[in-house]
């Protein structure tokens, strides 16, 4: 009988260290799943007041040639109409969108949950400077394939910027406007 109890505690004993290193491997890959904040994002640096931002410029951050601060992306071109690559309703609003609307859909860290949703970003070609406004109306969605420093716009804020949709990824900044 004693033997029993023995091996019975080894067994708890055993058991209590599978739960707790399982335990800390799920805190550790729930940690890594998170995106981390984008130092450069307009967003985090909001003032006292939503849409209050601190006029400060900080020094790590690249300017764009028009000297608004502005966070480096890659512009994508995506079909934001029915039956086009940009595939169902855009998030924010659950409809389809013309692509001669200036409207874009963000990365997922920069989508941010739906907070920008609706909100005029700004756009600015690091080729030329040439800078545009666009609204946000979905998320370019990096758990399915999207990289996490996307801007897509549509075939309009392309040609507002002089830019040739075929060509089909430039490199951007781009801030809330």
């Amino acid at each position: 009988q004693g033997a029993s109890a023995m091996a019975s505690a080894k067994l708890v004993v055993v058991a209590a260290l599978v739960i707790l290193l399982q335990a800390s491997t799920s805190a550790v890959a729930r940690h890594h799943h998170h995106a981390k904040p984008d130092p450069c994002d307009d967003a985090e640096d909001d003032g006292p007041e939503p849409g209050m931002q601190h006029k400060h410029k900080k020094p790590h951050c690249p300017s764009t040639p028009g000297g608004h601060g502005g966070t480096p992306g890659i512009m994508t071109v995506n079909g934001f109409e029915k039956g086009q690559e940009g595939g169902g309703p855009a998030a924010c609003d659950g409809k389809y969108h013309s692509n001669k609307d200036m409207i874009a859909a963000l990365s997922t860290r920069w989508y941010a949950g739906g907070r920008r949703c609706h909100k005029t970003i700004r756009i600015t070609s690091k080729r030329d400077g040439r800078t545009v406004e666009a609204r946000v109306v979905d998320e370019c969605d990096s758990n399915y394939g999207c990289k996490d420093d996307v801007v897509d716009t549509s075939a309009a804020v392309w040609e507002a910027l002089g830019l040739d949709t075929d060509v089909g990824v430039v490199p951007v900044t781009w801030s809330d406007a």
